[in-house]
């Protein structure tokens, strides 16, 4: 198993000193990545319904404030050397497509290939329509469009496309990522799109297991979306091992004695029980699990402390 962690976009803790303290202890316990939201504007008023709390309010509207994601990953990624940058996730639709394969390109040829494209297709509408972009109702065609653009641009010596959103040719697109073919993709949601999206095009799948409308919360729940996704690769004739499983969650809560497993979140209670569920969710076929260290506390002593506990408490149980 391999672990992840995200860094906050807004508040207290999303600022440059804060920021590196986080990254730069996550690279010296030995956690694999870093992740890091997508919001270019917060609308002042938004009616969607935001995906992953029980009332559907956006936890940051009320601070209006996000760091630009990939500016924000390219800060990190030169103050350090071995922990992995993953968009979490790119709203695809929000970036002209050539812009952001340059950008990403870029990123990945400045990190010496430690990108992760985690992408998504978006939920604020409000978004959407401020940046002038395609119908929102279309972002999900937008998505698979963009997608198939950003492999183009990454692995053809001459890229073109023709397309309904966008089309090129006759261009020159380098450097190239340093990750070949290209940079890893993997797929943000919970949705039977989002499943199908990482079964055609994507290296990954990432669920957050909080989704109110899709619960995944436990690995029975999981399981059954995983045979889901098989269940796609197959129609595309992939294999299993081709799309990689990774895991979210926002339950992470290491206490000193055993909870009741009756009530008990899962990835919550001692070292024991959090290094068994970690256990379980392997024998799904996760590989790789990211924590929300801070979804709970904008303590930087907190999230740094928890950080350590996962690493020199949990871990050597797994």
């Amino acid at each position: 198993m391999k672990y992840g962690f995200t860094v906050p976009g807004r508040g207290p803790l999303a600022t440059p000193d804060m920021l590196l303290t986080i990254t730069k202890h996550g690279e010296e316990l030995g956690f694999d990545s870093i992740q890091t939201g997508d919001h270019i504007l917060v609308p002042k008023n938004i009616d969607s319904t935001y995906p992953y709390t029980d009332t559907g309010e956006f936890p940051g509207l009320s601070s209006g404030s996000s760091l630009e994601q990939l500016t924000l990953l390219s800060f990190l990624a030169g103050q350090t050397s071995k922990i992995r940058l993953v968009t979490s996730v790119l709203i695809v639709p929000h970036r002209n497509p050539l812009v952001a394969a340059k950008t990403l390109a870029t990123l990945d040829v400045l990190s010496k290939g430690r990108l992760v494209v985690g992408i998504g297709v978006g939920w604020m509408k409000e978004e959407f329509e401020a940046l002038g972009l395609p119908p929102f109702e279309e972002r999900g065609a937008v998505t698979n469009e963009y997608l198939r653009i950003f492999k183009e641009l990454w692995t053809n010596d001459s890229p073109s496309f023709s397309g309904k959103y966008c089309s090129f040719s006759g261009i020159n697109f380098l450097p190239k990522p340093v990750q070949k073919p290209h940079p890893p993709l993997w797929v943000g949601g919970e949705s039977m799109a989002a499943v199908r999206r990482a079964a055609q095009l994507c290296d990954g799948w990432y669920p957050i297991g909080s989704n109110p409308q899709f619960r995944m919360d436990t690995p029975e729940l999981l399981s059954e979306k995983i045979q889901r996704l098989y269940t796609e690769m197959n129609k595309c004739d992939r294999e299993p091992g081709d799309v990689n499983l990774i895991y979210r969650t926002h339950d992470y809560d290491l206490s000193s004695g055993h909870n009741s497993e009756t009530d008990r979140n899962f990835f919550t209670g001692s070292a024991d029980q959090i290094a068994s569920d970690i256990r379980r969710y392997a024998e799904t076929g996760v590989s790789y699990l990211v924590m929300d260290f801070g979804r709970n506390s904008q303590s930087l002593e907190d999230v740094l402390g928890s950080m350590e506990d996962m690493a020199n408490e949990v871990w050597p149980k797994v």
